[in-house]
């Protein structure tokens, strides 16, 4: 049984082990000096808000259907675009990220990083990948992965051994930051 302060997944289910060793190597990375870059959820937030807005307006309008068709369908098509803005930002920048960081304070990088992970069906591989915010930048270090079997880093209860995983993100954080970029 879990104690309070441990992290306990459903072994059964690969969403919930995910979840807690994403949330764990966030805590690690922002741990390290990190600070999140929240400015991609805003964003999406804003979208999403002005998405609702537009449904509202489209069901709530002063005018019954037949008269207010042509407002339902210039709502209807700002809805799809909206959506699609929404879906284009999460499919091109956000891919599979589960943390966006500014660069450390005092540091010399201009840029942060961007920490990914994939976890896929049917498979007990956990891939956490750390890369720069900005792979093009002079300051940009190449991406470093790690990709082990979650058994390692869980008891046969579910609790997550956070020693364990922590020292293995703390170690990949110390790989990206000590690689220099490689020259073409």
């Amino acid at each position: 049984m879990a104690t309070k302060g441990q992290k306990k997944a459903n072994l059964l289910d690969h969403h919930s082990i995910k979840h807690i060793l994403d949330e764990s190597a966030s805590e690690v990375i922002t741990g390290r000096g990190y600070v999140e870059d929240v400015k991609l959820s805003n964003i999406r937030l804003l979208l999403g808000s002005v998405i609702i807005v537009i449904a509202l307006f489209a069901q709530f309008y002063k005018k019954k259907f037949p008269e207010n068709r042509d407002f339902l369908l210039a709502c209807i098509a700002l809805y799809v675009v909206f959506n699609l803005v929404l879906q284009l930002i999460i499919y091109t920048k956000e891919k599979n990220a589960i943390l966006f960081t500014y660069p450390p304070t005092g540091s010399f990088t201009s840029t942060g990083l961007v920490v990914s992970s994939k976890l896929p069906r049917f498979s007990d591989m956990y891939t956490l990948t750390i890369e720069s915010a900005d792979p093009k930048s002079v300051s940009a270090n190449e991406p470093v992965h790690l990709t082990k079997s979650v058994t390692q880093w869980f008891t046969k209860d579910g609790v997550l051994v956070e020693g364990l995983f922590w020292k293995e993100v703390e170690a990949l954080i110390a790989q990206y930051t000590k690689e220099p970029k490689k020259s073409k």
